[in-house]
């Protein structure tokens, strides 16, 4: 796969595909364990090395360290785990910090977590600095090799880099609807060198053929989590009409390419400044995507491409606007 790969670090490169596990977490179907990490394996021979998970994705991280015990030291130098520490807010002491992490660690069967992107819930409770400090201070001794951010707003992010704080990534919410990054968060991490990792790129599949033409969904339709949490961005965005109006575009792109209404979803997002890579779910066991995930990396958008999609977005709501910056839905 040519241009699948890209430098966070100097000593820490990712596909820019990367095969999301928010869906083990429960709310998406029942995953079996040995058929998921079976499946793991297939994706890491097809080239699609690069896991994100997290420490409150259900058994995520224990899959991982199963699925490391299964690789061979040369194909284990080829896979990397990003994972999350996502705290309750309260005290960030050094032994409180350092038991979340040294968790991590003994599940994921390492002595180094390749990245920790950290979440914090509550900005009113200014404890996420010490949380910072303390993950520095266990990068420096080695249990961490590097640091970044999930859902963080650029405030915060910018208090962060003036207070010196080393990050590598922000990976927040971004897609042809959701482009609030592009107001504030992603100027700013081009200037400090910080790479967004993006998730919701498809909208949970509704940016797909299925939804194509079909008659808007009701809520019992919406069978897990990601369907619910997406179809809510659609209705703020500018409604399930508009959508259609999108769909129908973007099929037309995708036969102009002979590829799908993923492929460019993904492509337009992957081709931003500052995107170092997209989140994928990985439904493990369950259904996957990976020979047409893996057309994205030869795919060109061309000017008339762009401004087809413009044509749609441009009648669209201003999520920044009704939403805020990058993460504030959560806050």
């Amino acid at each position: 796969m040519s241009n699948s790969k890209i430098a966070l670090a100097d000593d820490l490169s990712i596909c820019r595909i990367l095969n999301g596990m928010w869906q083990i977490s429960g709310g998406h179907g029942q995953i079996n364990r040995e058929s998921a990490i079976l499946e793991m394996l297939e994706y890491h021979k097809s080239s699609f090395t690069t896991w994100d998970l997290a420490d409150i994705y259900g058994p995520a991280e224990s899959y991982v360290g199963e699925f490391r015990k299964r690789l061979s030291s040369e194909e284990l130098s080829k896979s990397q785990a990003l994972t999350k520490f996502v705290p309750n807010p309260g005290p960030m002491t050094m032994s409180i910090v350092e038991y979340h992490i040294d968790q991590s660690l003994h599940k994921m069967n390492t002595d180094s977590l390749d990245l920790v992107q950290f979440h914090w819930w509550d900005y009113n409770n200014a404890s996420y600095l010490d949380a910072l400090t303390n993950l520095s201070k266990l990068q420096d001794c080695g249990k961490i090799k590097h640091i970044g951010l999930t859902n963080f707003d650029t405030p915060r992010v910018k208090i962060m880099v003036e207070k010196g704080f080393n990050l590598i990534s922000n990976q927040i919410q971004y897609s042809i609807l959701d482009q609030r990054p592009e107001k504030l968060m992603a100027p700013f991490c081009q200037k400090y060198g910080i790479h967004l990792l993006t998730y919701g790129t498809l909208l949970g599949g509704f940016l797909s053929e299925k939804y194509l033409n079909s008659a808007e969904p009701h809520r019992a339709d919406l069978t897990n989590y990601s369907l619910q949490k997406y179809y809510n961005i659609i209705n703020a965005w500018g409604g399930w009409k508009l959508f259609q109006e999108l769909l129908l575009i973007l099929s037309q792109i995708a036969k102009k390419h002979d590829s799908s209404i993923a492929n460019i979803s993904t492509k337009f997002i992957l081709d931003k400044p500052a995107v170092a890579g997209v989140i994928i779910g990985a439904r493990l066991g369950l259904s996957e995507h990976r020979k047409d995930n893996a057309r994205v990396f030869d795919l060109q958008l061309d000017s008339e491409d762009h401004s087809m999609i413009n044509s749609v977005t441009g009648k669209s709501n201003d999520l920044f606007a009704t939403i805020g910056d990058c993460g504030d839905e959560y806050r």
